[in-house]
């Protein structure tokens, strides 16, 4: 092989990740406010981690949480919804949610950890990066 056709062939590899990132759905910069079950559903198949917030608008240790939720959403590749389990009694059942704030991450679809209270930026990112 020459020096010719391995540059084109490593030219050709990058042009072929580059369409595939380009066509890769890219996640929320913001956490989405999920309004029915369809639409959380929908947001968990369209992305590979998604950390939940299941919150409460009275929750004093949820407005604490909001910041670092944002921020997590802002700079990792994990989607975030935010449930407000007043508004979807039925979802928060259905993740038998006693305690506000919880969190849940879910990796292609399923949950694989269960966090409750107030959780530290560092391991909620650690967690979502080790699930990436």
């Amino acid at each position: 092989m020459t020096d010719s056709d391995e540059l084109e062939a490593l030219r050709e590899r990058k042009r072929q990740e580059l369409l595939a990132a380009a066509s890769a759905p890219e996640t929320p910069d913001t956490p989405v406010s999920i309004e029915s079950e369809a639409q959380f559903q929908e947001l968990l198949a369209e992305n590979s981690v998604v950390l939940v917030d299941f919150y409460a608008d009275w929750c004093g240790p949820c407005q604490m949480l909001a910041p670092t939720v944002e921020a997590i959403a802002a700079e990792t590749d994990a989607a975030v919804a935010k449930v407000d389990i007043d508004a979807n009694q039925s979802l928060a059942a259905n993740y038998q949610v006693q305690g506000v704030p919880t969190l849940y991450l879910f990796v292609d679809g399923e949950p694989v950890e269960r966090m409750v209270g107030v959780q530290e930026k560092g391991s909620l990112v650690a967690s979502i990066e080790s699930h990436s």
